[in-house]
Order: structure tokens, then sequence, then C-alpha cells
């Protein structure tokens, strides 16, 4: 009988079935998305496996017929990452990478549908000329990783000639092997995964829980008509659980509905250079068979749990009468519970094992429960001592004096997040230092290094990027070995080539001119170029090494009066040893044999500098490989779980959003008549619009206020357990607060056309 009324009782029927399928269809749609992360995480990783170009194993094949040259061509384009290779086979068995049919010729490109569109777009003139292959064909779903990833395969011609550089491989197949040098995760970061998953899956389980309680004011006086015509309290509750049995499956097939819909959406979006195709987003079995069985399962506890305090009569639900206050001390016991689980882990910090995944679970959701459960009772306890006021105020303060508890379900899901989302940033916050590590580059000197292969002229690729608008200054080095032998030397150390003006960049010179020599002397004793720079000692500059194929080499003799010169540290904060030789000096047979470097000082007041730089450099050579310097460099692995939140974090928004709005459209269905009541005594329509603001607008202010304290605390703890200090950043946290504060705010705006509408006089008809 339950599961009929769900779906019968004509248009107030269906319009309660509908906005309780929504509700529950929105959390659900999220769960399975959630649900399908793994697989997708799989999918991209399968797909980059796939395409691996380059020998895993130390020894590259040799030379048969089924070997291609592939040459890493990656660039970037207003910080888009763009992947570029150039392909050339060496055989009629060459294999190909997956995505494409056929090689391109030298000239030709295959690129991927995302590269395509914004090389068409009008301002991606920089990028087109850097990119300047005539498209050829396009790149398949199987050789990319995501709808957005930017790729391009063109045609590699003479790249025998640098399979020596490392920008150069020769392999025999596209697929490598998993697991070869997997290591373990950091205990902080397994922790940091763990809460992103419980803090933004919490917020949809407490939308779920208050979308199958859509229309319950109106449900429970149809159980009060069923107790008039013989249906005992037992018979009305079970009538009430399949009620929202029935809510619950059209939220299942709505949840699909929408996921399907949000799953073809979703290989049309970006968010924060992650993309995917619709194909990864397939749920885990297991986990799906788990949603479609807990959500109905929730869907009646919540409402057997509802029930208990109302009674519902043959004539009438005793809801109006003064109800008992709400008890405080049982509803303090889950953030309590929550703490004395998290507390036995404080101080572990990263070098005491992982932490008990299942105590850091349980006491997190506890401390995001507890939101819930202390919400109603500040609530009741905060509007039982507002009293005067304007008009507007009055309404809505009574309006929450008599159903605080319906505010305060609004909000809980908002205040949950919230809380959350606090704690989180304060612990991103608090051990980012511990993935940021400084690299020693000192950007005030240079912006850009550019590593030159070795055929290519040091002197002429200085003297473009000189000229390139957007550059101050280049300096210009180029770096090998000096060894006691030809081949295999048992002792060799480090010879840098540049003029005058380099080599005072990396050291204390005594005086210098062309042709000049100096053996550097650092801080430390470096016995091995002591020993070499005895006067009149023959080395060899640039000599062969058994993996280094085939090279020039020279011999050098020490002059008598080299000069010895004090190292500075170089701009990538590396302190040289070894030989420092002005260009003359070096023996001609080795000048073109030698890989150069130059770094670039940009003006950052020329628009695209970079984007200039970059395209110089692929005119130079299109294996020359530009470098951005920067003073630190974060963990991968903490920037990608830190990515993975902020995805997660913007679709519980966008859910937060929605579901806040059905809610808001519930609400003032069930009080349509008494609004056209109200309109028709002569209340102005501003005050009614102000009074729903104000019965908005109290409930979040108060929930905000608790999940900053909540939150603030887990963040505490949480820092605390990981070993590091409590500090709060106030601007996030102010900021996660203000976000929450701004959806309940869009929410109440986009409800006020629905308000006007119901604020007529044909609201108090009935039939």
């Amino acid at each position: 009988m339950g599961l009929k009324f769900a779906f019968t009782g004509g248009r107030e029927g269906w319009i309660r079935a509908l906005l309780t399928g929504v509700g529950v269809g929105l959390g659900v749609a999220l769960l399975l998305l959630t649900a399908a992360i793994p697989n997708a995480m799989q999918a991209r990783e399968d797909r980059e496996y796939a395409r691996m170009d380059f020998a895993i194993d130390d020894a590259e094949p040799a030379k048969p017929d089924n070997t291609v040259l592939v040459a890493h061509v990656d660039t970037e384009f207003r910080d888009l990452e763009v992947r570029g290779r150039q392909l050339e086979p060496e055989g009629p068995r060459a294999p190909l990478p997956p995505g494409i049919k056929k090689f391109p010729a030298p000239g030709e490109m295959f690129v991927s549908p995302a590269l395509k569109e914004l090389l068409d777009s009008k301002d991606a003139g920089l990028l087109r000329e850097r990119i300047p292959y005539r498209i050829t064909g396009s790149i398949g779903e199987s050789g990319l990783i995501g709808s957005g990833e930017l790729a391009y395969y063109t045609g590699g011609q003479g790249l025998v000639e640098f399979v020596d550089e490392s920008a150069i491989s020769r392999i025999d197949t596209f697929l490598a092997t998993k697991g070869a040098s997997e290591q373990e995760t950091d205990p902080v970061l397994l922790l940091l995964v763990l809460l992103v998953f419980v803090v933004l899956l919490m917020p949809v389980g407490v939308f779920i829980a208050a979308g199958v309680r859509v229309g319950g004011e109106r449900r429970d006086r149809r159980l009060a008509a069923l107790r008039l015509v013989g249906a005992d309290s037992r018979m009305t509750r079970r009538i009430a659980a399949g009620e929202a049995l029935g809510g619950a499956f059209l939220g299942l097939a709505f949840g699909i509905g929408f996921f399907l819909i949000g799953r073809q959406i979703a290989g049309t979006v970006e968010l924060f250079g992650i993309s995917v195709f619709p194909s990864y987003l397939d749920p885990a079995p297991a986990l799906a068979v788990l949603i479609a069985v807990a959500v109905p399962a929730a869907a009646v506890a919540v409402t057997l749990l509802a029930l208990r305090g109302v009674v519902i009569e043959p004539l009438g639900v005793v809801r109006t009468a003064k109800p008992a206050r709400r008890r405080l001390w049982w509803r303090l016991l889950l953030p309590l519970g929550g703490l004395g689980l998290l507390a036995p882990m404080i101080g572990q910090g990263s070098g005491n094992g992982t932490f008990n995944e299942y105590m850091v679970a349980g006491g997190v959701i506890l401390l995001l429960v507890g939101v819930t459960a202390l919400l109603p009772w500040v609530v009741e306890n905060v509007v039982a001592r507002l009293h005067s006021g304007p008009v507007s105020w009055q309404l809505a303060v009574r309006r929450l004096q008599l159903s605080s508890g319906t505010a305060a379900r609004m909000v809980a899901g908002i205040a949950v997040a919230v809380a959350g989302a606090i704690a989180l940033q304060m612990l991103f916050s608090g051990v980012q230092d511990d993935y940021t590590e400084p690299t020693g580059q000192e950007v005030s000197r240079a912006h850009v290094e550019i590593s030159l292969p070795a055929p290519v002229s040091l002197a002429d690729a200085q003297r473009k990027l000189a000229g390139t608008p957007g550059v101050r200054r280049t300096v210009a080095v180029s770096t090998t070995l000096l060894g006691v032998s030809r081949k295999n030397p048992e002792s060799s150390v480090g010879l840098t080539v540049g003029d005058c003006a380099a080599l005072r960049e990396l050291a204390k010179l005594p005086s210098c001119r062309e042709g000049d020599a100096f053996t550097l002397r650092g801080s430390w004793p470096d016995e091995e170029t002591v020993e070499l720079a005895e006067p009149g000692r023959k080395l060899f500059v640039n000599p062969t090494f058994e993996d280094s194929g085939e090279r020039t080499e020279a011999p050098w003799t020490v002059p008598r009066d080299i000069k010895k010169a004090v190292p500075y540290k170089d701009p990538t904060g590396f302190e040289r040893s070894g030989f420092l030789m002005t260009t003359k000096a070096l023996p001609t047979a080795v000048a073109s044999d030698i890989s150069g470097i130059v770094h670039a000082r940009l003006d950052p007041s020329v628009p695209e500098a970079l984007e200039m730089v970059r395209n110089a450099v692929a005119e130079i050579h299109p294996l020359a490989i530009p470098t951005m310097y920067a003073p630190n460099e974060r963990s991968q692995n903490y920037d990608t779980i830190r990515t993975g939140l902020f995805v997660g974090a913007a679709c519980v928004l966008a859910l937060i959003g929605a579901s806040l709005l059905v809610s808001q459209l519930e609400q003032l269905r069930e009080r349509r008549k008494l609004l056209s009541a109200l309109v028709a005594f002569g209340t102005r329509r501003r005050t009614l619009s102000l009074s729903v603001l104000w019965q908005t607008a109290i409930p979040v202010a108060l929930g905000l206020a608790l999940a900053l304290i909540v939150g603030l605390t887990l963040g505490g703890v949480l820092l605390r357990m990981t070993d590091t200090a409590i500090r709060v950043d106030w601007t996030s946290v102010l900021a996660m607060t203000g976000i929450g504060a701004a959806a309940v705010l869009a929410v109440t705006a986009l409800s006020i056309p629905p308000l006007l509408r119901l604020m007529r006089p044909d609201g108090l008809r009935t039939e």
C-alpha cells in the first residue's frame, strides 16, 4: 500500500514523487560516479602503459626491421601540456603506437581532437607556428588517456644520428609492463586519499537522507487519515516505510539516468587538467550493488527514525503542540566518540606505519555526523531566543520556531561539506611543506634553460634566442668530460666551455681572455681534479664510454700556466667542479660533438615572452628542450591527490546546489496555501521574499558557525596525527565558509521566481 501511495494521489502525489526522485537521484548519481573512479583511474593508467615509448630495460634493442625511433617533442602552451612524438620507422614491421593506423610522413602529423580544436582557435597562432606540420589524421581514443588530452604524432627524419640523446628511444613495442618500479605510498598520502573520499561522500549521504523525507508533513497527514479508517500505529509505520521505499526506487532510476547523462557530459569536460572518456566511467559491480541496496535501506531507516518523534492519531498529527526540547547529551557522544577513535593515532606521523583506516574513517564519520546531530539542537535553542524585528524577520523566526528540524535538515548537508572542507584544507596546508622541496634554482638569474642536442651550433642558438622578443639576457655553455684515456677512462672530471662572460657566471676568475683554461677549486677538496690538473699532463676531451655510442675524442694538454678559479653556483643551484675552458681553447675536433645549454632571462613586461622563446627553440631544433625554472618543486603524488580533491569538491558542490534547490522548492510547495493566505490578507510580496531569505540565512549562519568549530577541531586532530604543528590558514578557512554561504544564497535567489508564482490568490483554491 505504501509503494502504491508513492506513485498515486494525483498531481500532488506525482510532484512529491518527482521531487523525492530528483533529490535522491542526484545523490545516487554522485555515488555511482565515485564508484566509477577506481575504474577510470585504472583505464587511464592502462592507456598510458599501452603507449609507453621508452625501453624499460637498460639495453635498447638492436636495429632489426621491427623497430621505430621515437623522439619526445613535448611542449607547453600557456600552462597546457602538449604531448608530442616524432616517429621514424626502421623497417616494415615497425610497431605503430595505439590510436593511429599508419606512420605520418615527415611534415605531416596526426593530432588528438582536443589539440585540433585548440589549433583551429583564434588565439593559438603561436602554437601553430611551433607545430607547423600539416594535419592529415587524428589520434583515436585508444591512443589517448583522456578526451581533453593535447597530443600529436609527426613524422621524423634523420633521427638515427641523435639516438644517444636522452629524448630519443629505439623500441620494438609500445607496450610496457606495470609494477616494475612501484614504491610504497607515504602513509600521510594514504591518509589524505582516505579523507578525501570520506569527506566528499558524507554530504552525499546527508542529502540522500534529506531527499527521502520530501513531503514529510503531507505524508503524516495522510497517515492520520489511514488511522481514522482503522490502521494501527505499526501499520502506518510500515506504510510510510513502503512509501519511502518507492521514492528510493524512483531515486535509483533517476540516479542511473543522471549518471548516464553525466557520463556522456564527462567526455566533453576537463577539470583541473583531468579528462576522461565516457567508457572509463564504469562503476565496479560490487559497489553498484552496494549502492542499490544501501539507498533503499537508508530510506526506510531514515523514515522510521523520523516517525519516532511524531504521534499520528486518527484525528490528526500531534506535531503542533509544544514539543519536548531536544536533548544534548547523546548528540555530544558522536563527536566525542570520533575524537576517541582518532586520539590513539596522534603523533604517529609518517614514520610509524600506515594509519588504521577503519579508525580514521570511523572517527571522521562520527565527527561529521555529529554536525548533523548537533545542528537541530543549536538551531532550536538559538531561534527560541529570537523575538522582535521587522515583519519579515518575525515571520521567518516564527516559522523556524515551529519547525526548526526541517530548516536544520536543509542546511545539514552544506554544514557537513564545509566542516570536512575546512579540515582537509588545514591538513593539506599543514603537510604541503613536507612534499615541497626547494630546487635551488635562481629565477632572478634565469627563467628558462634550453638543452641543445650535440650537432646544433651553440653560438647560432644563442644568437637566435638573444634576438627573440622578450629575452633580456642569454648565457651559453657546453659541457662534457675530461678523461685520462680515450676509451672508458678510469678517472674523469667535468669540463665546461664558454666565452669569458659565461664563465664568469659560473666562477670567480682572476682574469679571462679567449684561449684561457681554468681549474676549479671549490670549498671542498677535489682530489681527482687536483690530480688531473697537473701541468703538462695529457688528457682527452669527450672520452667514449661503453654506453655512449660513437663519439669524437680529442687530446688536450694541461697548460703550464693554467689558472685557478673559485666556483659559483649556476642558475640551477649546481656548483661545478673540474675544468673551465674558453671556446678557443677547446680542440676543434670535438666542438660539434658536445651538447650545449643556454640560460635565458625573460622580460616579464613582454606578453607571451615565454611562448615566443618556445617557438624560437622549436625553430633551432625540434629536439631542443626548454625547461622552466621554479624555486620549489612539489611531489607529484601530493599534487594528484590535491587535484582529485578539487575535482570531487566541484562535483559535490554541484550536488549541494541542486539538492538545496529541490529542498527549497519542496518547502515552498508545502506552504503554498499559507503564502497565498498571507498575500490575501495584505502582506507585501517583498516582505514574504525577505522572510524566505531570513528562514534560509539564520540556519545557514548557525550551520556554518558549527561547521567552522567542528572543521577546525578535526583539522587540528588530523595535523597532530601527522605530527605536524597546528596552523590555521584563515584565508582558506574563510574562503571555504564563504563558498558554502554563496551556494545557499544562490539557491535562495533561484527560488524567488517560484515563490512569486506561489503567492497568487488561486493558491487558496481547493478541490
